[in-house]
C-alpha cells in the first residue's frame, strides 16, 4: 500500500495508541531529585569566569533593553513627527534607531561571544573532574554498572550541559527580562490595552497544551518504533544467512513493512501536530494584531491613546509571544541538561577508593611470597564470597585456582590486587600485610594476562610499551621476542609502528594475546596473574602463547585462573574451591589419585575432549 493510499484511510490517527508511550523506559524521562542543588552548583562552575558573566548580563538586559526601546522610539515618532506631520527633527530620530538596533545586535553578539566561552570553559573542567573522579573510584563502582550508562555520563548528559549552557541559559535569561520589560512598558502606556492584548495568552496556553498533549505521546511512540524498526534491521542483516539457509526472506520482509508502516504513521502525525506550533503562533499573532489594531482605534478616535502608542504595540505584542514561546521550547532542554548535571554530579560525589594507610609503605623488589590466612569476604554484607580461606605460595611457584563460575577465584586474584579490601584475616606479601603497602607499589610489581586481551589504539609499539613507558625500543623488541609476537609484527607493512583500530580490528584474537604477554614481559612484573589466557585460540597460536607464558611465568610467582585443566598440570599447587572454601589442595598427581571432585572434574575434561 503507498504512502498516499495509507493517507486515504478513515480515521488512522486514531489507531495510534497514544497510550503506548507510557510503555517506554522510565529512564529515558528526564528525573531530577534536587533542582535548586544541582542548579547552584553549575551556578558556582560559571562564577569562576564571574567578570566575563557580569559583562554577559550587562548585554543581556542592553539587548531586552534596545529591543524595547526600538519599537518605543518608533511609536512616539509617529506621534511626533508622522501624525503632527513635522519634518524637523526625523532624521535624528532615524540616526537615534539605527545606533539602537546597531547596539541591540552589537550586544546579542558580544553576550553570545562570551557566553560560549564561559560555558566551554565551565565544561572543560567538569569533564575534567569527572574523567578523573573515574581514575579514583574503587573497582566495585565499575563491577555494579554498565560499561555504556558510564559512557552516557561521560558524554550525553556532559553533551546536554554544554548545550544548554551555549544557548538555553541566555535565552530563559533574556525571555525573561524581555516579558517582564514587555508588560511593564504596555501597562505605562495603557494598562486597558495591556489587557486587551494579555487576552491571546489564555487561547495560547490552551492551544500549546493541546499539541503537546499528543506530540509528547507521538515522539516516544515515534522513537520506541524507529529503536525497534533499527533492532530488527540489524538482526536480520547479522542473522542473513540463516534467513537465506531457511528461506524466510518474504516472511522477514512482511514483518519489516509492519515495522516500516508503524514508524510512517507515528512520524507523520508527530510532525503534523508539531508543525501546527509556528501556525499557531502566527495566527495567534495575527490575532492579536487585529485586537489592538480594533480596539486601539476605537480608543484613539475617543483621545484615551495615541496613534504612536498602538503602533507600539503591536510590534510588543509580537516580542510578548516570541519569548512565550522560546520558554517553552527551552524548559525540556533545560530540565534533561539539569537531570544530567545531577547524574554526572552523583559519579564526582561517589567515595575514592579508600586511601592508603597514613604509614603505608613502598617496597622494593619483592621475593613474591604470598600467604593467605584465615581470609574472609564478601561483596554484600548478607553474602560471604570467601570463607577462612587460607593457602600458601612460595616465591617463584605457580599456584592454579579451578572450580565452577562463583567460587571466588577471581575474588581471591582482586583481593591480592586491592581491588577490594578482605574484611577480615591477612594476606601477606613477604610477611607484610598488604593493607600495609601502598596500593600503587603493590600493583607496581603485579602484571596481569586476562582472557580478554585489551589493546589501546595507538601503535603495536606504544601498546607493549604501556606495560614500561620508559623503555627502549630495543627492549620492546625484546619483549615482543619473548612473548612470540616478533615474527608477525614484522609482516605488517610498518611493523612496530602498525596504528591498531581502538577494537584492535586487523589482528586476530591469539595477536592480541601475544601482544599483551610482551607487554607483561617488559614491565617485569614479580607476581603474575593468569586468568584463561588461551581461551578461545586456536592450536597454533595457544602453542605459541603457552611457549611464551612458560618464559613469562619464570622465576615468578604465578597465580593461574583455570578452566581447562590440561593446562595447569605442571602447577606446583592447585587448589580447588567451592562456595568460597578450599575444599582440595595439592599437585594435579595427587589431587587424581585422591579421587575428589578435582579428579571427577578431570576425568569429565578427558572424555569431553574425547
Amino acid at each position: 500500500m503507498s504512502f498516499k493510499d495509507k493517507l486515504k484511510e478513515p480515521f488512522q490517527y486514531e489507531k495510534i495508541d497514544l497510550n503506548e508511550a507510557e510503555q517506554v523506559d522510565e529512564h529515558s524521562k528526564p528525573k531530577v531529585r534536587d533542582w535548586k542543588g544541582t542548579v547552584k552548583r553549575i551556578w558556582k562552575y560559571l562564577l569562576s569566569e564571574n567578570w566575563l558573566l557580569l559583562f554577559v548580563i550587562v548585554m543581556v538586559v542592553f539587548s531586552s533593553a534596545f529591543s524595547l526601546l526600538g519599537p518605543y522610539m518608533i511609536g512616539m515618532g509617529v506621534d511626533d513627527y508622522i501624525v503632527e506631520r513635522q519634518e524637523e527633527g526625523i532624521g535624528t530620530l532615524i540616526v537615534t534607531l539605527l545606533f539602537i538596533y546597531l547596539g541591540y545586535s552589537l550586544a546579542i553578539f558580544l553576550q553570545n561571544f562570551f557566553m560560549i566561552g564561559i560555558a566551554q570553559n565551565t565544561v572543560y573542567r567538569l569533564r575534567s573532574q569527572l574523567f578523573n573522579k573515574l581514575h579514583e573510584l574503587p573497582i566495585n563502582f565499575f563491577d555494579k554498572r554498565q560499561f555504556g550508562e558510564i559512557m552516557s555520563r561521560v558524554t550525553n548528559d556532559v553533551d546536554n550541559i554544554s548545550n544548554t549552557l551555549n544557548q538555553s541559559v541566555i535565552q530563559i535569561f533574556q525571555s525573561i527580562l524581555t516579558l517582564v520589560g514587555t508588560v511593564a512598558v504596555m501597562l505605562y502606556l495603557s494598562p486597558l490595552l495591556t489587557v486587551v492584548t494579555l487576552t491571546i495568552v489564555p487561547l495560547m496556553v490552551f492551544g500549546m497544551k493541546w499539541i503537546t498533549k499528543r506530540t509528547g505521546p507521538l515522539f516516544k511512540i515515534q522513537q520506541r518504533r524507529i529503536g525497534e524498526m533499527n533492532g530488527y534491521v540489524e538482526e536480520t542483516i547479522s542473522g542473513q544467512r540463516i534467513v537465506k539457509t531457511f528461506s524466510q526472506e518474504n516472511r522477514v520482509s512482511r514483518e519489516f513493512e509492519q515495522r516500516n508502516d508503524d514508524v510512517m504513521r507515528a512520524s507523520y502525525w508527530a510532525a503534523v501536530f508539531s508543525g501546527f506550533i509556528p501556525k499557531l503562533m502566527n495566527m495567534l499573532n495575527s490575532f492579536g494584531f487585529a485586537i489592538i489594531a480594533f480596539v486601539g482605534s476605537i480608543f484613539a478616535i475617543n483621545g484615551m491613546v495615541t496613534v504612536g502608542t498602538i503602533v507600539i504595540f503591536t510590534e510588543l505584542a509580537r516580542q510578548f509571544t516570541r519569548p512565550l514561546n522560546e520558554l517553552s521550547n527551552q524548559f525540556n532542554q533545560l530540565l534533561t541538561a539539569v537531570a544530567g548535571a545531577e547524574r554526572v554530579f552523583d559519579i564526582i560525589d561517589e567515595d575514592s577508593e579508600e586511601l592508603d594507610e597514613v604509614d603505608a609503605i613502598e617496597i622494593g623488589e619483592p621475593k613474591g611470597d604470598v600467604e593467605f590466612q584465615n581470609v574472609v569476604f564478601a561483596y554484600d554484607e548478607d553474602e560471604v564470597v570467601l570463607n577462612d580461606v587460607s593457602f600458601n605460595a612460595t616465591a617463584g611457584s605457580t599456584v592454579a585456582f579451578v572450580g565452577h563460575t562463583g567460587a571466588g577465584k577471581t575474588t581471591i586474584i582482586n583481593l591480592m590486587s586491592r581491588f577490594y579490601n578482605y574484611d577480615d584475616g591477612q594476606i601477606l606479601l613477604d610477611g607484610t600485610d598488604i593493607k600495609d603497602i601502598r596500593r600503587s607499589s603493590l600493583r607496581k610489581h603485579m602484571g596481569f594476562v586476562l582472557q580478554d586481551a585489551f589493546l589501546f589504539e595507538g601503535t603495536i609499539r606504544e601498546n607493549i610499551r604501556y606495560g614500561k613507558l620508559d623503555a627502549t625500543d630495543d627492549e620492546v623488541v625484546e619483549a615482543a621476542k619473548k612473548a612470540n609476537a616478533h615474527s608477525f609484527i614484522m609482516k605488517f607493512p610498518n611493523q612496530y609502528d602498525t596504528v591498531l583500530d581502538p577494537d584492535g580490528s586487523g589482528i586476530s584474537q591469539g595477536q592480541k594475546q601475544l601482544l599483551t604477554i610482551a607487554r607483561v614481559i617488559l614491565s617485569d612484573p614479580k607476581i603474575l596473574i593468569l586468568d584463561e589466557a588461551t581461551s578461545s585460540i586456536d592450536t597454533v597460536t595457544e602453542i605459541k602463547i603457552q611457549e611464551a607464558l612458560h618464559r613469562l611465568m619464570e622465576g615468578r610467582t604465578s597465580f593461574v585462573i583455570a578452566h581447562r585443566l590440561n593446562t595447569i598440570q605442571n602447577a606446583d599447587q592447585i587448589i580447588m574451591l567451592e562456595h568460597g572454601k578450599i575444599i582440595e589442595k595439592g599437585s594435579h598427581q595427587e589431587l587424581v589419585k585422591h579421587g575428589g571432585k578435582y579428579s571427577d572434574l578431570y576425568q569429565t575434561q578427558l572424555k569431553q575432549k574425547a
